[in-house]
């Protein structure tokens, strides 16, 4: 008896196994545009003594339209301002080099005597004002060369005493400059001898306010609005707000201005800190700004906040809609506290005997004669 073994080629068992597959034995493959490669089933369950790690990143998701994945995190990049161009840093106050108001009137005095001397000795002074000065009746020369030299020198010495006189006033400075250049500044107070020589620029140094127009601005949830703001200060450096800057005033009003676009402005009767705070926080950065030109910022402080003419009549609606709201859920409070007492006192007391359905009817006809009383205008 002899056995017959037969080797079927693996091209033989892939047509056979497609057969098969057509009759319901093995399912077809649902991938067709790609190569499957079949995996031993012993390899499956192969024990691996060390298997080797993969390190796994992270992946970066980002935002595509209409896939429901999370958007890219990404950092916040901080934005730097930059500081504020720094002023000469050797222009900065110093007291300058005056004579009493007394040197210059001496001065001057000598220049006028020397000028009336001259012309005494040029024989041109007449009798009579010689009689009146009790000087002798001289008859001189004439104008000479000598005689033009006392001139001038008299002269200019009675212009440079009486040329050079200033008062200083209390609260005000004088800002002295020779060739373009600053020679110092003067707070000293009553009559003063100045070289005439020297420009002179008078600077305001009292306590100053200023209330301005009304400028924009807005609250934390954006809306616009106008705000009127008192500004309170002084020049503390006289030679960097005068001479540092072209207007210290104009630059002051513009600060102001920019610190209210930065700064949100609260409404009185807000949550959120009202004017006050945002008044301190306007007063910071306000000085802040000014301290270089020599302006010092005390307060800077809202005076008056409203809403802008487009945004008012909206603010106004949902601020009605606010208290009505919030006035309807007191009452309603107060109602549910007065129908409970009131039922609960009933039946506390044994007045009455109420099932479920009694309990509820009550309830209701209370609820309904406690929110008439309620609405019902004073």
């Amino acid at each position: 008896m002899s056995t017959t073994t037969s080797h079927t080629p693996p091209e033989s068992e892939g047509q056979s196994d497609g057969g098969a597959a057509g009759h319901g034995t093995r399912p077809a493959r649902l991938i067709h545009n790609e190569a499957t490669t079949e995996i031993p089933v012993h390899l499956l369950f192969r024990d691996d003594p060390d298997p080797v790690k993969v390190p796994l990143r992270p992946a970066v998701v980002g935002r595509r339209q209409g896939t429901g994945e999370q958007p890219r995190q990404r950092r916040p990049v901080p934005v730097r301002r930059r500081p504020l161009p720094e002023v000469d840093p050797e222009l900065a106050e110093r007291p300058a080099r005056v004579l009493p108001g007394a040197a210059g009137l001496l001065a001057g005095a000598c220049g006028l005597t020397g000028c009336l001397a001259t012309t005494w000795w040029a024989g041109l002074l007449p009798s009579l004002a010689a009689q009146a000065l009790r000087l002798p009746v001289h008859t001189g020369a004439g104008l000479g060369p000598a005689q033009w030299a006392a001139y001038a020198g008299a002269g200019l010495l009675g212009a440079c005493g009486f040329g050079g006189l200033a008062r200083g006033r209390t609260g005000r400075a004088w800002v002295l400059g020779l060739f373009g250049r600053y020679r110092g500044t003067v707070r000293r107070t009553g009559l003063l001898w100045v070289n005439p020589l020297v420009l002179r620029r008078r600077a305001d140094v009292r306590l100053r306010h200023w209330r301005s127009e009304a400028m924009p601005a807005a609250d934390p949830d954006g809306m616009a609005l106008r705000v009127v703001v008192l500004v309170v200060w002084r020049v503390r450096d006289t030679a960097r707000a005068l001479l540092g800057i072209e207007d210290h005033e104009t630059y002051l009003r513009e600060c102001v201005e920019a610190a209210l676009a930065r700064v949100p402005v609260e409404p009185t009767g807000g949550t959120r800190g009202g004017p006050t705070a945002a008044g301190d926080a306007l007063t910071r950065l306000v000085a802040t700004e000014t301290a270089p030109v020599g302006v010092e910022v005390f307060s800077v402080q809202p005076v008056r906040v409203d809403y802008a003419p487009e945004v008012a009549a909206a603010v106004h609606r949902r601020r009605i809609a606010a208290l009505d709201a919030r006035q309807r859920a007191t009452m309603l409070t107060s109602v549910v506290d007065s129908v409970e007492d009131t039922v609960t006192r009933l039946t506390m007391r044994g007045l009455v005997e109420l099932d479920d359905y009694e309990r509820k009817v009550l309830v209701r006809d209370l609820t309904v004669a406690f929110c008439s009383g309620r609405g019902e205008p004073v």
